[in-house]
């Protein structure tokens, strides 16, 4: 009796370590934080906001007009553009005012060539 017990501890054991080597080892992963959701939406909606505003300059809306297209299709054509096109935009526009040039010019040429992508692309 003694050595069937012996021999049942031995191959409890046995198995306990084979399957100590044959499970994977744990890993964790990076989890996305809520924050970065919430800090790319924000940034998203400063971007629109900051094309908003060179939007409703008369002389923007007059040359887009001009061109066919209405504040509608344009504010359409801005929701479709991904983060980093509409980061690059808006940052366009920023530079383009600091610059101290007549910044509608420059950001309607950069909004004519952005409505010519996505219009392209779509």
């Amino acid at each position: 009796m003694h050595t069937s017990l012996h021999r049942l501890v031995i191959a409890g054991l046995g198995l306990l370590a084979l399957v100590a080597v044959l499970t994977p080892p744990a890993q964790a992963l990076p989890v996305p934080s809520k924050t970065a959701a919430v800090q790319a939406l924000t940034e998203r909606e400063a971007d629109l906001a900051a094309l908003d505003s060179v939007l409703d300059q008369e002389e923007v809306m007059g040359v887009l007009a001009g061109h066919g297209f209405t504040r509608e299709e344009v504010n359409e054509r801005l929701a479709q553009l991904n983060p980093q096109e509409l980061g690059a935009l808006s940052s366009q526009v920023d530079q383009l005012q600091a610059a101290g040039q007549p910044t509608y010019i420059w950001v309607l040429i950069a909004v004519l060539i952005v409505v010519a992508i996505v219009a392209v692309a779509g």
